[in-house]
């Protein structure tokens, strides 16, 4: 899923982190056919064909999941967007971090509290910007 796609052990650079997401969005792509993830997904097709052709176009959180979930080893879309969130926070208190410490370490341009909205569901949160919030999370566990 999107949360544990950093290999243990690595640094968990925000570029790292988006080329691991988009490698499991697109292998999920290629086990089930775009076909299938474009009929079961909001998703629009030429950004399923563009991850399928090798591009990592900028999902947000939703849609990745609705991407995830298409195959049928892999939870709901819904469960996959809560158990992230819930690694999210989890990470957050175990790292000891707080949404505006988060907010002057990350790359994107974001406040704490668009970060805490994001988090909590209650704005969208772009692949870029998770990748940015989960590497500052994992590389204040690590």
């Amino acid at each position: 899923m999107l949360h544990d796609v950093a290999e243990e052990g690595s640094e968990p650079t925000p570029s790292a982190l988006r080329t691991a997401y988009a490698d499991v969005l697109r292998s999920t792509v290629e086990a089930v056919g775009p076909g299938t993830v474009d009929a079961e997904t909001d998703v629009e097709a030429d950004r399923i064909e563009a991850l399928a052709a090798g591009d990592s176009p900028n999902f947000t959180v939703e849609e990745a999941a609705a991407v995830l979930a298409v195959d049928p080893d892999q939870p709901d879309a819904e469960a996959i967007v809560f158990e992230l969130r819930d690694h999210l926070l989890m990470g957050m208190t175990t790292g000891v971090l707080d949404v505006d410490t988060i907010a002057a370490n990350v790359e994107v341009d974001l406040t704490g509290q668009e970060i805490q909205q994001a988090i909590e569901g209650r704005t969208p949160m772009t692949l870029d910007q998770l990748a940015a919030i989960q590497s500052v999370i994992d590389g204040r566990r690590a």
